[in-house]
């Protein structure tokens, strides 16, 4: 029987993916302490120059789970710069060769609005319910799964704790608390498998590579590369519906000068369209530069989303809603979409 050719995966600039690494056979990629202490390390360069943001991890005997926003590098180039390293220094620390992976790791795609705490909790329970430490007073200095450094217990500072911890609220100790209170309410849960992919099939190189299942016979197949709702799924399909113009500015530059542009004209501060204010004129604003930056300058939506602090379904609702700015129907110019001639 033919084996079923590898899909490509998808990924853009700060997306949510949650990856695990397993070991080939099921046999262990963590043998000891300094196995892991040389993963940890290897993980935290990585971080380094905001290559990559982790917002939770934990290191099992034979697999790990790790939840990353996409930065600097695309996924997968960070992972090849952690994995390769980690798989040549753990066969000469024991003395072995061949291939220490299963395969590639998995990574899929998350919806993060409904997912992103859960997969947090999740992840970190993981030494639970392997049965690596007793209790979640154990767990809270558990040194090898990021739960630890969200608790204040282990210094991690390459990891993404001010993030997390933020969604609970501003103070760290109260925030902690209702970190805690959440992981505990989770205990009882066991293995979730719906928190490991599921849906429509996806294509990578950035959004528009999706637009590629609009033909064949995998158009409704289910697919682990991606965890989200219907909505989520149907919305990113159309909107690769069709190629989006490629910028002819760095994306940063013309979203930047867009945002700046429509603020003014609406009579708001670019401060406020990022700083999610829900008046009136700041939302017409805010849906005004997501309809402009991902119509006309063709950016990622996930950028945009970043960029203006919300949702990347946030960011659709504005592509699709009537702008009530005034003085920005033209925008942008020609000068902008389109690169200058040098004189001769």
């Amino acid at each position: 029987m033919r084996a079923m050719p590898r899909g490509p995966r998808l990924d853009t600039v700060g997306a949510l993916h949650h990856v695990m690494v397993r070991g080939l056979d099921r046999q262990a990629i963590l043998r000891n302490d300094r196995d892991r202490e040389d993963f940890v390390a290897r993980l935290a360069a990585v971080c380094a120059n905001a290559s990559l943001s982790v917002l939770a991890w934990a290191l099992l005997p034979n697999h790990v789970h790790l939840l990353v926003r996409t930065g600097r590098l695309p996924l997968a180039t960070a992972m090849r710069r952690l994995l390769t390293g980690y798989a040549i220094n753990f066969n000469r620390r024991h003395r072995r060769s061949g291939h220490l992976f299963q395969n590639r790791y998995k990574s899929i795609l998350v919806e993060e609005d409904p997912y992103l705490l859960e997969l947090v909790r999740y992840i970190h329970l993981n030494p639970l319910r392997a049965g690596l430490v007793a209790d979640l007073v154990v767990l809270d200095r558990y040194p090898w799964a990021g739960h630890s450094a969200l608790m204040g217990r282990v210094a991690r500072p390459w990891q993404a704790v001010d993030e997390v911890l933020g969604q609970y609220g501003s103070r760290p100790r109260d925030a902690r608390r209702a970190y805690r209170s959440f992981v505990n309410d989770g205990m009882g849960q066991g293995r979730r498998p719906e928190l490991q992919g599921g849906g429509l099939r996806r294509s990578a190189e950035g959004w528009q590579g999706i637009a590629s299942l609009r033909r064949g016979r995998e158009r409704w197949a289910a697919d682990e590369r991606i965890l989200g709702s219907t909505e989520f799924v149907t919305q990113v399909l159309q909107e690769a519906a069709g190629p989006p113009p490629e910028p002819r500015v760095r994306p940063l530059a013309g979203l930047a000068r867009l945002l700046g542009r429509v603020a003014r004209a609406a009579g708001v501060t670019v401060a406020e369209c990022c700083g999610g204010s829900r008046r009136r004129a700041v939302v017409a604003a805010r849906s005004t530069v997501s309809r402009l930056a991902v119509r006309e300058l063709g950016l990622p939506i996930v950028l945009v989303a970043r960029a203006l602090g919300v949702s990347p379904q946030t960011v659709l609702a504005g592509v699709n809603r009537p702008t009530e700015t005034p003085d920005v129907q033209t925008w942008p110019p020609k000068s902008l979409l389109v690169a200058k001639r040098k004189p001769k």
